[in-house]
This record gives structure tokens, C-alpha cells and sequence, in this order.
């Protein structure tokens, strides 16, 4: 458009075309031929003027390059459970409620995910102040701080690039938490040494796990790396799986046994996976997640020796290594047991261990801390490892110096400790309490079932659904235990995650439900799930 009387058509259709492409542009047509805007940027358009410049736009917008047909094939099988359609239904809801839309209930209850400080835990005092310290250096010359905190804070700045948290750290982490992070490893598994340059310091246990697989993942057709998973299972690894392209291997855990691992069912498992691919990992979560086994001694001696035979690569996810609640049941490491077992298993099992800052009593998930130890490597793959870390440059360095806060706590007649030690057990022993509260009550309710929470922070109980309700389930293109689960968050407002989100044996129902809320808050949610239950059972049974 050159402005008022030098339209060269003269005709309607070309002022609109120009009056399209200017609005496309953010700009005012000057054309007149075409009405003025009423006010400043504001134009009057006929319905005809709005019909045709959308028409004109149609075609002047060319197809996407992404679309779901063009996009990674890998990345759109991907399915995380724990965040998935449920979580985006309460999300909905908490608008819904903040518009005051009227509901059964005044708040949505999140218990769909292990977030300890969302939930209302109080953060560990000691770990924020040396964290505070390390990001605001200043604060060293105050007064209100330990000197304990400011020793490790100085220790882990001297280790950072201009003493800043705030620059970029070696790929594998700072070297002095590494060295902590290895001393925790000895202290905790009674002197089993551990070496540093097998520590990596990860973003959340999470990117380690990814890592690890992604290095170890090869081969197509029936030589394609098959990954043995517990089920039920913590979606992490079959979204890993499918993103990777690799082949997913289920074993079941024994429900009827307390969520015991059975080596008859790795080997049934194993054999039955050579037909299709090439099984060469096999991971264990100990303490369970969503399960909250906790594995014994002779159990992880019996999967050591059937890694060892069967030549599989260990991946030990052993992020609730704090979180023991049950009489009798203790936490192994497989580093610790591996070394017991003598030189033939230590010297050539391949394993990789896992860690983090978001669990155990911290439940610092935000700072996305962890670390992994990784033994027995062949020295040109920890070569290529190390490569692939240095692409995402380092993990977030406030995270590792919360890591090392987990691996270097105060220790006896340091200033610090006894609120330390103070703070710790009152979290550990509070879930210890919640654990036990919510299988009691679990199980007291017709229809479901909850085996020991023996560590962790969830419950996994059985529910039963009736046939009426799952053919309904059906009729909505549901899995039965989804259609639980949403009728649960639409009617008492707490958002659980269906079991399938996890795995299960066919035929059977289950929800993953945080024990993390307070203790009365918890009591309230177990009751509000007791009568829903029993409602639903008289609605469909």
C-alpha cells in the first residue's frame, strides 16, 4: 500500500488484500478505500473484509515442517505416568476452583508425586545455609552463620572457577565433592573403598540413569538392546526406554511376597526376551519405587550372582537409601555386597549406582542434585562417557554443592549437629509414622489391600474394581484404574496415579499415592479415599 490515491487496481479485493497483509504485520492500512479506525488502533471490518483476509491468510500460512506424522518417532511413544493426564485433569480443577467454580471439595490434594517441600516439609537448616553461602559469598562475614557452614562452603568455592557457584564446572563435577561424595560411599558401606574418578555428578539421579542407558543402548533387530525393568516400575526407565529405542524387558515383582524380586522370574524373563532382542541391563530400584520393598541380603547376592552369569550391565537405583522404615529391614548397597562377594564378582560386574538430593530426608527436588558411582567400566567406554557428560557441559553447580551437602553432613562436635541430627530424624521418623498410618488404614477399607510400606515414601495399594465399572472404563477409552483414579480426583479433589502408569500383572488395580503430606492432612486424604472407595464400590459392584 503506497498511501491514499495510488491504489493502481482501484478494485475492493486489492485494498483488502493490502489490508490483510499490513494487519499481518502489526500495521494500519492507509487506504481509502477501506474504513477508518474509530479510535487509534482500532479498525471497523465488515464481516465480508474479516471473510476475506482470513481466506487470504489460510493461504498465505504454509504447513508445518513438525507435526506429530514428522516428529521423533521415539519421542512420541514416551510416557511419563507420574505427570501424565491425570496431573493435567487437577491442574484444570485448581483453576476451575480459583475462579470459584463450585466443587465437592476446596482443594485439589497433590499426592501424585514425591515432592517433600511442595507437600510441606521443612528444608534441612544446615544444607540451605551453606548453599546460601556458596551462592552469596558475602554472607561469609556475617555473624549469623556456623563456622561449619562456612568451612564447606569455602571448600566447595574453592573448587569453582573464579570461586563463583555461578560458573560452569568440570563435566564430571567439582573434584572436592567428588571426594566427598566417595568418602560417604566408604563410611556408609564400612570401608569398601571408592574412588573418585568413578563418581560423576549428575542433574537428579534421573540424568545419570539416561546416561547410562543411552551409552549402553545398541545393535537393531533381534541384537537390539534389551533393558530388564521391574514392574511395577518408576516410569523414568520405560520412557528412557522408548526414547532410545531400545526394548523393554518386564520381570514382576511378588506382590503376594511383599514385592520380593525372585530370581526364577529374572530368568524366566531373560529367556524369554533372547527370542527378540539382546538383554544386556537389568535394573533394580532399592528401596521400591512405587513398590516400597526394601531388598534383603540374600536377594541382592542372588541378583549380583545372576548378573555375573548372565553377563548384564547393574544399574542400582538407590535414591531411598535413607528412607528404611520397617523393623528387620536394612539397606544394602550393591557396591557393599558386590565387594563381600569376593574378587570374581567385584573385579567384573559392571554396575552403576545412583543417588540423589531429592529424596531421603532432604526432598531437595529443585536443585536437581545427585551423583552416580560407576565400577568396573572398560577404560576406553569411560572415555566415551565422559564425552557424552561434556555435551550438557556440567550439572547445575548449586545442585552439586547440595549434593554435597547429602555425602559431607556435620558430624559429631561440630556446631551444627545436634540440629542437624535433630532435623533428620524428625523426618525420617515422621514418615516412618505416616508409612505405617496409611497401610493400617489402607487396609481396613473393603476392597483394597496395601502390602508393608518398608521404605520409600508411597503406598501401592491393590483396589478392586468391578465389572461394571470397567466395562464403563471401556465405553470412555479408559484403563480401569485410570477411570478410578479420575473419578477419585473429580470427586474428593486428590490426585493418585493410576498403576498402569506403572505396570502391573494383567487383571490386577492399583494407584501410587505420596505419603508426604502431614499427618493430618494424610489422615484426612486416607478417609476421603476410604468413602469414595466404598461409594464406588456401591455405585458399581
Amino acid at each position: 500500500c503506497k498511501g491514499p490515491g495510488v491504489c493502481r487496481s482501484g478494485r475492493k479485493e486489492m485494498a483488502l488484500r493490502c489490508a490483510a497483509s499490513l494487519a499481518a504485520a502489526g500495521r494500519q492500512p492507509r487506504c481509502p478505500r477501506l474504513p477508518r479506525p474509530a479510535q487509534e488502533g482500532t479498525l471497523r471490518w465488515s464481516s465480508a473484509a474479516k471473510a476475506s483476509a482470513m481466506k487470504i491468510n489460510e493461504k498465505a500460512s504454509r504447513e508445518k515442517i513438525l507435526t506429530l506424522e514428522s516428529m521423533n518417532p521415539q519421542v512420541k511413544a514416551v510416557e511419563y505416568a507420574v505427570r501424565g493426564p491425570i496431573v493435567l485433569k487437577a491442574g484444570e480443577i485448581e483453576k476451575e476452583l480459583r475462579k470459584g467454580v463450585k466443587k465437592p471439595f476446596t482443594e485439589v490434594i497433590k499426592a501424585n508425586i514425591g515432592d517433600a517441600h511442595a507437600m510441606g516439609q521443612r528444608p534441612i537448616t544446615f544444607l540451605r545455609q551453606v548453599v546460601a553461602l556458596c551462592t552469596y559469598p558475602n554472607l561469609l562475614d556475617s555473624p549469623s552463620f556456623p563456622e561449619d557452614a562456612k568451612k564447606r562452603a569455602r571448600r566447595i568455592l574453592q573448587g569453582c572457577g573464579g570461586n563463583s557457584l555461578g560458573s560452569y564446572s568440570a563435566s564430571q563435577g567439582i573434584n572436592c565433592i567428588r571426594e566427598d561424595v566417595a568418602s560417604y560411599i566408604e563410611r556408609r558401606d564400612g570401608g569398601v573403598p571408592a574412588d573418585p574418578d568413578n563418581i560423576y555428578l549428575t542433574t537428579g539421579a534421573s540424568d545419570g540413569i539416561a546416561t547410562i542407558l543411552k551409552i549402553l543402548v545398541s545393535g537393531g533387530g533381534k541384537s537390539r538392546t534389551g533393558v530388564m525393568i521391574p514392574i511395577p516400575q518408576y516410569p523414568l526407565y520405560s520412557a528412557a526406554i522408548s526414547e532410545l529405542d531400545a526394548i523393554q524387558v518386564n520381570y514382576y515383582l511378588d506382590e503376594e511376597n511383599c514385592w520380593a524380586l525372585d530370581v526364577n522370574e529374572l530368568r524366566r524373563s531373560l529367556n524369554e526376551a533372547k527370542a527378540y532382542c539382546n538383554p544386556k541391563v537389568l535394573c533394580i530400584i532399592n528401596p521400591g519405587n512405587p513398590t516400597g520393598q526394601v531388598q534383603n541380603r540374600k536377594c541382592i547376592e542372588d541378583v549380583i550372582h545372576f548378573a555375573w552369569e548372565e553377563k548384564l550391565f547393574l544399574l542400582a537405583d538407590e535414591v531411598y537409601q535413607d528412607n528404611v522404615y520397617s523393623e528387620g529391614c536394612q539397606f544394602h548397597s550393591f557396591k557393599k555386597i558386590l565387594y563381600e562377594m569376593g574378587p570374581e564378582y567385584y573385579n567384573n560386574v559392571e554396575l552403576a549406582s545412583f543417588h540423589s538430593t531429592s529424596k531421603g530426608y532432604m526432598g531437595e527436588c529443585g536443585y536437581r542434585g545427585g551423583y552416580m558411582e560407576v565400577i568396573n567400566l572398560h577404560p576406553e567406554i569411560k572415555g566415551q562417557l565422559v564425552k557424552l557428560l561434556s555435551v550438557r557441559l556440567c550439572p547445575p553447580v548449586s545442585g552439586q554443592a547440595a549434593m554435597d551437602i547429602v555425602v559431607n553432613p556435620p558430624v559429631p562436635g561440630e556446631e551444627s549437629y545436634s540440629q542437624f541430627i535433630k532435623e533428620k530424624e524428625s523426618v525420617l521418623n515422621n514418615l516412618a509414622k505416616k508409612a505405617k498410618l496409611t497401610e493400617d488404614m489402607f487396609n481396613k477399607v473393603p476392597g483394597i489391600h496395601c502390602n508393608p510400606l518398608q521404605g520409600a515414601m508411597y503406598a501401592f495399594p491393590r483396589i478392586f474394581i468391578p465389572s461394571k465399572a470397567i466395562e464403563e472404563a471401556k465405553a470412555h477409552t479408559m484403563a480401569p484404574d485410570m477411570f478410578y483414579c479420575m473419578k477419585l480426583l473429580e470427586e474428593t479433589g486428590i490426585c493418585v496415579v493410576p498403576g498402569s502408569g506403572f505396570g502391573q500383572r494383567e487383571g490386577t488395580y492399583h494407584f501410587r499415592m505420596t505419603i508426604l503430606p502431614p499427618v493430618e492432612k494424610l489422615k484426612i486424604l486416607l478417609e476421603k479415599v476410604k468413602d469414595f472407595h466404598i461409594k464406588f464400590l456401591e455405585k458399581y459392584a
